[in-house]
């Protein structure tokens, strides 16, 4: 019986590891072998996990919470799968608890990889016509937030900036953002109208 090796992965730092950590402790996986990546399950950068297979052994088990922790497609999965048995190690899935190690659980990674992939691919083609349906709404180009700062707006903003307004008072009086603004500082000539020091005649007199 071999140790059980840990992996864990989520895409970002801002995201929560701690279902999958508490799910690999209460499997058996000690701290010292549990290995973590913060990165998309698309990259190809996961030191983690490059690490995590150099410490199996054979008899060994790299264990996850779920599989699309380990691979987000087949073409991606079987060469994970492959330097992972090519150690004399297994793999387990805790969420899909299977026996991946038999013909029969392998055709199950299979199927259940796949369906992984199908998955991903509609919701991609959900977000592209999304978007196509924004653009075509707003025009083409025009994608991201509505646009605030129209010429008549910027033209308003160099007004109020002239009158002596604060930046942060101009953004609260047109209802617009501070950052847009100051994008917009220069456009407006603002860098004109900023007060200038005293002169050192001035500040002795």
């Amino acid at each position: 019986m071999g140790y059980l090796v840990g992996y864990a992965r989520v895409s970002t730092e801002d995201q929560s590891l701690d279902l999958q950590l508490d799910a690999l402790r209460k499997a058996g996986v000690l701290e010292d072998n549990i290995h973590i990546d913060y990165a998309s399950g698309a990259s190809t950068k996961r030191p983690g996990l490059v690490f995590g297979i150099k410490d199996l052994r054979a008899g060994d088990t790299l264990v996850v919470w779920r599989l699309d922790r380990l691979a987000r497609s087949m073409r991606q999965l079987y060469p994970i799968l492959d330097s992972i048995y090519i150690k004399g190690a297994t793999f387990r899935s805790l969420t899909e608890d299977f026996d991946f190690n038999t013909i029969t659980g392998k055709l199950i990674i299979a199927v259940l990889g796949a369906l992984a992939e199908f998955e991903r691919q509609v919701i991609a083609a959900r977000t592209k016509a999304g978007i196509a349906a924004v653009r075509a709404r707003r025009g083409e180009g025009s994608w991201g937030p509505p646009v605030y700062m129209t010429p008549e707006r910027i033209k308003r903003v160099g007004e109020l900036l002239h009158k002596g307004l604060s930046g942060p008072r101009v953004a609260e009086k047109m209802g617009v953002s501070k950052a847009s603004v100051y994008a917009h500082w220069k456009q407006v000539g603002h860098h004109k109208w900023a007060r200038r020091l005293p002169s050192r005649k001035s500040q002795k007199d």
